[in-house]
């Protein structure tokens, strides 16, 4: 098998979870056009579904599935929908997550939970359940969590502690869970992207007067584009990173070396 041969999924089952924009919706397009069939995850099916739908001429098979994925029941029968439909999971890739910035004296114990609970417990949730599945077929699998440069920095001026404190935990549960799934042949890794221009961004009031800013602090003097994640992505799910597991990838522009 040469070298860009290791980098096709052609057969391979997949699914990313915020799956429908931005980050998520970039890799689903990159997963599709290596190969995947790729089941696009949002709590929101509608949104998921109009996602799927532009995607559908890409890769062999896309489809949507709806799940809160902060919610064990949820999560689970997930997991049954996408193997009911693909037979099997390969890849899981847990990217659903959200950011508040409140200072931390100000917040409210309600608004750290809410953080908490999309950016930590359900990446364990979803990685559990992924993780079940892949050892009950028995040939093993790759998982991808969506960490932050957050997690090994700290950002300015934004006050995040929560988002922070999330990523930091996701990149640890990453490396814990590759220790633990080692024998079952399940790798499991993190990407840790540094400021991604999503539309998302772009539309957010309150973060737009922040953005020259953090094009300053970035060696590259730009944010990055939700495709630039694409190629790790791949790399992490592909036979090309066989003996990569329990690593953190930062893709930041530099943003963490300064």
């Amino acid at each position: 098998m040469g070298i860009i041969d290791k980098f096709r999924l052609d057969g391979k089952k997949a699914f990313i979870t915020g799956g429908a924009g931005g980050i998520g919706k970039a890799i689903s397009k990159g997963l599709l056009e290596a190969g995947a069939d790729v089941a696009i995850v949002d709590i929101n099916l509608e949104t998921a579904q109009t996602a799927a739908e532009e995607l559908s001429t890409i890769g062999p098979k896309v489809i949507a599935v709806q799940a809160d994925v902060t919610n064990e029941d949820a999560v689970n029968k997930m997991i049954e929908t996408i193997v009911d439909e693909f037979g099997r999971i390969d890849i899981a890739f847990a990217n659903a997550g959200i950011t508040l910035n409140i200072p931390a004296e100000e917040m409210t114990f309600e608004e750290w939970n809410k953080v908490i609970n999309l950016n930590l417990n359900a990446v364990f949730l979803t990685d559990q359940a992924a993780g079940k599945q892949m050892i009950k077929q028995g040939d093993g699998g790759t998982i991808i969590n969506t960490g932050s440069m957050s997690g090994s920095i700290v950002n300015i001026p934004q006050p995040q502690s929560s988002y922070n404190a999330s990523k930091a935990a996701v990149i640890h549960l990453s490396k814990s869970l590759a220790v633990e799934w080692a024998d079952h042949n399940i790798r499991v890794n993190s990407i840790s992207p540094g400021y991604i221009g999503t539309d998302l961004l772009y539309k957010n009031e309150k973060l737009k007067p922040l953005i020259s800013e953090w094009e300053d602090a970035t060696p590259q003097k730009r944010l990055g584009k939700p495709e630039e994640l694409q190629a790790i992505a791949l790399y992490l799910a592909s036979d090309a990173s066989s003996y990569a597991t329990g690593s953190d990838f930062i893709v930041d522009g530099g943003y963490t070396t300064v």
